[in-house]
């Protein structure tokens, strides 16, 4: 039997899920699939279209490409059979099987491709055609094998500027949205710096709350809160009851929860005790269990430990440059936090320079961002965000924001001016420090 039919109905869905959504696999079978492999019409339509495109365009179709081919379709049936499919396929795009999916296609694709050298290896064999044979062969075993050698920046034009290229999720914040094109993407890696009780860890439970929101699943590690109370602090984002109030209101919760479109999963670790790869560990778990977290939310990183480093900088280093590679690799977005030095709890707007032990922390991380909360700040509610480090737009700027840590809610007012604020020579004053310096010095010079 050559066809996929011995393998059932799900099972070519998926393939086609991955077919349509992995370019990487979609490149590394395009030179050995073929739509008779498929039991049904609508399937061989899917593949026709999918290899087409992708020989054209050297990336995976998107579902507004399949939109305008199906309307070409003139045999009504056919059209809605196709639909029907699509739906499907799409559907299927983050099952947690289809590891094993691709492993199985792909044999079974090597498997064809062998059988059909070697029928065709007899008539070479009757005519003494050896070197002919050898070269059925060779190219039959070697179908298959990884292509993927990088981005080909002349032929992949369609695949950089694809929606799908940098996959985004927002933040509950419009202005940064908009400073970082969408918020944070697939494998970046986001950073929050504060002083201590600024509030760093309610603005890590508005990001991952603002992401369930709009219907993702978002993987909470928590090493300096319990895991019950920082789910307490998700109950009030999500009510806009006060943190310290919520236990009066489980049933307000509840109702709240039902609506609520994504997922939230809460997990505990003692300081110190956690590296990435434990993280790394727990996601592979998730998905065993047909969890695909779609963002991590880490509070906060410092807490995680590496044996790979004696003095505390490099471990941090250590940490970071890790952490940035598990995104990377799990292609998920992480937020997590870190502590400012003496100085920086001090400032009314924090530097880069000014974050604890490591300033490779704002080096490695794609966009950084800092919350300065002085203790007059924490009685009115508000608070400065600044933009320390931003791949993807413009940073230096500066916003004052009002902050309802009772509730972890966070709204951005204004933008503060920078100008005057700092030096252009690079000494490092700002504005107010360099006019006190001249008054200090006119004084000298009095007396």
């Amino acid at each position: 039997m050559s066809k996929l039919e011995q393998y059932g109905h799900n099972f070519q869905v998926k393939v086609l899920s991955t077919l349509v959504k992995d370019r990487e696999f979609l490149q590394q079978v395009a030179d050995i699939i073929s739509p008779e492999f498929f039991d049904n019409e609508a399937n061989k339509w899917i593949i026709s279209k999918t290899l087409e495109y992708f020989n054209e365009f050297r990336t995976t179709p998107t579902m507004e490409v399949f939109k305008v081919e199906v309307e070409k379709i003139r045999n009504e049936i056919q059209q809605v059979a196709v639909k029907e499919q699509l739906k499907e396929t799409f559907r299927s795009t983050k099952s947690p099987d289809l590891d094993y999916i691709k492993q199985t296609f792909l044999d079974f694709c090597r498997n064809q491709t062998l059988k059909t050298a070697l029928l065709s290896s007899v008539d070479l064999l009757e005519i003494g055609n050896y070197e002919d044979i050898r070269r059925l062969i060779d190219n039959a075993l070697k179908a298959g094998t990884e292509k993927n050698i990088g981005h080909d920046y002349m032929d992949a034009i369609e695949e950089r500027y694809k929606e799908e290229a940098r996959n985004t999720i927002e933040t509950p914040w419009k202005e940064i949205n908009t400073l970082t094109n969408g918020g944070i993407g697939t494998g970046d890696l986001g950073l929050l710096v504060g002083n201590p009780g600024g509030g760093k860890s309610w603005a890590l439970v508005a990001l991952g709350g603002h992401a369930v929101k709009l219907g993702y699943t978002v993987l909470h590690y928590t090493l300096e809160l319990s895991d019950m109370y920082v789910g307490q602090r998700y109950d009030a984002f999500f009510t806009e009851i006060p943190v310290s109030d919520i236990r009066l209101h489980k049933s307000t919760v509840k109702q709240t929860l039902e609506g609520l479109r994504g997922n939230l999963y809460i997990k505990q670790y003692p300081a110190g005790k956690a590296n990435v790869n434990t993280i790394l560990a727990h996601v592979d778990k998730c998905r065993g269990q047909g969890i695909e977290p779609d963002l991590i939310v880490l509070d906060y990183a410092d807490l995680l430990y590496t044996k790979n480093a004696k003095e505390k900088r490099d471990k941090l280093d250590d940490i970071y440059t890790s952490l940035r590679g598990l995104a990377t690799e799990l292609k998920i977005p992480i937020w997590t936090a870190s502590q400012v030095n003496r100085s920086g709890a001090r400032s009314d707007i924090i530097e880069g320079d000014q974050i604890a032990e490591s300033y490779s922390k704002i080096m490695i991380t794609d966009i950084a961002i800092s919350l300065s909360r002085k203790t007059e700040d924490k009685e009115n509610g508000t608070g400065r965000f600044h933009i320390m480090k931003n791949r993807y737009g413009a940073d230096g700027l500066t916003f004052n924001a009002d902050m309802d840590t009772s509730i972890g809610k966070i709204v951005f007012n204004n933008r503060v001016s920078n100008e005057g604020n700092r030096n252009p020579d690079g000494a490092g004053f700002t504005g107010n420090e360099r006019k006190n310096l001249q008054r200090a010095a006119e004084n000298i010079f009095q007396f």
